[in-house]
């Protein structure tokens, strides 16, 4: 039986292609393109508003730098890093450097240790817990001019509560508004008063998501309420610690309404009779508002915010290691997992 093999014909119409998926349509097309695209829809209005009040002032003011720039006249012909070598030169930028540290360290310190210290008590389950939480945060709601206000009557040199309080046992009257020192503690003081609350209760609401659990296991085990404080409560709330100090750090250094309202009648609000408590921003101000210079002005707000950000980069430094446990571990742990290993 033989095989006849057939030859397709040349006119034979070709075998069409397998029919591939269809194309979608365009309800399809913008169902995907709206999956993909409303994230970014969503977070553009933040990104949109912080380009036009942050980024914009941001550039514009190093513009500004760079220029001649009256307040009246306005802008003036270019020059360079002149005004930022002016103001580097300037004894009074630096005096203001050294103020603006020293109220930020005597405010911020002992504000980070009451304020811990508050929201420790108020986690201990007090009655009535709604009072006591709006009365530490009433300090927060008072306007800075009325604090400042109040507190500039508090620490007069004539006839000031400080004083008479301090003359109640023997000690004379202190130069609270002329000496620098004392200038620095008075308003830390005001800082302390309307802060303090503020971050007592970002730090309670932290030491309140602590599981109670572990509080109870170290009772059990014999610890105390200290060390169960250091060993369980800073530990948890850590990263929340870092946050705080990293605010306060932010805000320390851009202080303008204490020293401002300070001691305005004597001084005319620009940081003291010598300028013992002119702070960078108020320096800032007084170029800008009194001598008219808003190019150098605008100097000083661009070494102020490269300050901060070196300020800030290293408290994000040492919480990021604090807070992912990096580092070398301590010699007992090194000589255990010596030991471990020689076994």
């Amino acid at each position: 039986m033989t095989t006849t093999l057939r030859t397709p014909r040349a006119d034979a119409a070709p075998t069409p292609p397998p029919a591939g998926p269809p194309r979608p349509t365009f309800r399809q097309r913008l169902s995907r393109f709206d999956l993909k695209a409303s994230p970014y829809f969503y977070v553009s209005p933040f990104f949109l508003l912080f380009a036009l009040v942050g980024l914009f002032p941001l550039a514009y003011t190093l513009v500004v730098s760079m220029h001649e720039w009256d307040l009246l006249k306005g802008q003036g012909p270019f020059v360079g890093l002149d005004n930022f070598v002016e103001i580097l030169g300037d004894g009074m930028f630096w005096n203001s450097i050294f103020n603006t540290v020293s109220i930020f360290l005597l405010s911020a310190i002992p504000q980070l240790i009451v304020a811990i210290v508050v929201a420790y008590l108020l986690d201990q389950g007090l009655r009535a817990p709604t009072f006591w939480r709006m009365g530490v945060l009433l300090p927060f709601v008072v306007t800075p001019v009325a604090v400042a206000l109040i507190f500039s009557s508090i620490f007069n040199e004539a006839d000031g509560l400080a004083n008479n309080l301090l003359n109640l046992i023997g000690i004379p009257d202190q130069a609270w508004k002329h000496d620098t020192f004392l200038s620095h503690f008075a308003i830390a003081t005001m800082v302390n008063f309307r802060w303090t609350g503020y971050n007592a209760l970002i730090l309670l609401a932290a030491m309140q998501s602590v599981p109670r659990d572990l509080y109870e296991s170290a009772a059990i085990d014999g610890a105390g309420s200290i060390r169960r404080f250091f060993s369980i409560t800073i530990p948890s709330i850590r990263p929340t610690l870092i946050f705080v100090i990293i605010t306060a750090t932010i805000g320390g250094l851009q202080i303008f309404a204490e020293p401002r309202l300070f001691d305005v009648s004597s001084a005319g609000g620009i940081g003291g009779s010598d300028r013992q408590f002119q702070t960078t921003v108020l320096f800032m101000w007084e170029l800008a508002f009194f001598r008219r210079d808003f190019g150098e002005a605008a100097a000083v707000a661009w070494l102020l915010f490269l300050l901060i950000v070196g300020f800030g980069l290293v408290n994000f430094l040492i919480s990021r290691r604090i807070a992912t446990g990096e580092g070398r571990p301590n010699r007992r742990t090194r000589r255990a997992l010596a030991r471990g290993g020689n076994r």
